[in-house]
This record gives C-alpha cells, sequence and structure tokens, in this order.
C-alpha cells in the first residue's frame, strides 16, 4: 500500500503557511481524528498522527504550497491507520465472519440508513453531537467501525473498501450495514436521535 500519494503541483498566487508548526497546526485535528475514527484507539491515533507529519515535513516544500495538501495528509493518514490494523486483521475477521451464513439481515438488524458526513452533522449542536457520535464509533468492533468510517467519514465506495481490506464486497456491504444498526442502537441508547436518509 503507498502511503505516500503524489503531491499535485499548485497553481500560482497561492500564500503558503510560514512554516511547518503553522502547517501542522492547521491539520492537525483533521489528521488526528481520521486516524482514531479508523483505529478507535486515541493513542495509536496519535502515534499515527505523528508520522503523519514525519511524512509531511519531508514532501514540505511541495506540500506549503499545494492545494490538495489536505487531500494528502487525510490518504496518508487513512493508508497508515490501514497498515496499522492490517496486523490485527485476520484475528478480527476469524470472528466476524465466525457466523451462520443465513443469520445476516434477522429482524434485530434493521437497515438503518446514516447520511453521508456532509448532512450527517447538519443542523446539530456541532460539538456535542459530534462527540457523541466518536464515543458511539469507539464502541463498534472494528470489522464494523473500519468499513463504517471509510464508506461515511472518508466517501470511498464500496469496491475500494473492499480492495482496501482485502475482503469480499459482499463482506463490506454486510459490516457497514451492521454497523448502521450498531451504531444507531449505540445513539439511540445515549439519547440521541438519528437521521433516516437514503445514501
Amino acid at each position: 500500500m503507498n502511503d505516500e500519494p503524489p503531491v499535485h503541483t499548485p497553481p500560482s498566487g497561492l500564500i503558503p503557511p510560514a512554516d511547518f508548526p503553522t502547517f501542522m497546526r492547521a491539520y492537525q485535528d483533521m489528521v488526528f481524528s481520521t486516524a482514531a475514527r479508523l483505529t478507535g484507539n486515541d493513542a495509536q491515533a496519535e502515534d499515527i498522527s505523528q508520522e503523519v507529519f514525519i511524512k509531511a515535513h519531508e514532501h514540505f516544500e511541495q506540500l506549503r504550497t499545494s492545494p490538495t495538501a489536505g487531500g494528502w495528509l487525510k490518504t496518508v493518514a487513512t493508508n497508515l491507520s490501514l497498515n496499522h490494523l492490517s496486523r490485527y486483521r485476520n484475528r478480527w475477521k476469524f470472528f466476524s465472519e465466525f457466523r451462520r451464513a443465513d443469520d445476516a439481515g434477522g429482524d434485530d438488524e434493521p437497515g438503518i440508513e446514516f447520511a453521508a458526513p456532509d448532512t450527517f452533522f447538519a443542523g446539530v449542536d456541532a460539538d456535542e453531537r459530534r462527540a457523541l457520535v466518536e464515543r458511539a464509533l469507539d464502541q463498534l468492533p472494528e470489522h464494523q467501525r473500519v468499513p463504517l468510517v471509510l464508506y461515511h467519514f472518508e466517501d470511498l465506495p464500496y469496491d475500494e473498501i473492499a480492495r482496501k481490506l482485502g475482503i469480499s464486497l459482499a463482506k463490506v456491504k454486510t459490516d457497514i450495514l451492521r454497523a448502521r444498526a450498531a451504531l444507531a442502537k449505540i445513539l439511540q441508547r445515549s439519547g440521541t436521535a438519528h437521521e433516516r436518509i437514503t445514501t
């Protein structure tokens, strides 16, 4: 997996950040939240964020004037997080697939749809609602949380998620469906209404 996507050459006229600490402060929350959502662990997310910015420092001359710097950082954070999780993938994959083929889609797993990131937090108390969702995501098992985050927060299509995680397209869809239902139950227990929309 290539953790360092190419940095695109910027158009002229952009005002670059004065120095690397300024650049890092501008993006540190986004990088950390990307890693935290995927790993479900703040300490691991901090380590991954540090590694992301080490790589960014190596490419800073290009990144400092690039209009795609944020996307580059997010891609590197996502790839490093997935690399970290891949060490444990065989374990969680075994447990997630140790189920009968006919037990999917039972009555206790309704088809609950969540809005994509652009609308999911629209018109809400952003800080409180976001914190509740982040805590709810932390309660999901990795095999559900990771594809859900990649789909709803990183905007990756099902087939790319399947390729990145090395699992079947059907399993990606099943895990995301179950993750939505589980997340909805967690949010309902916390007193937070979820939004039902078609994605």
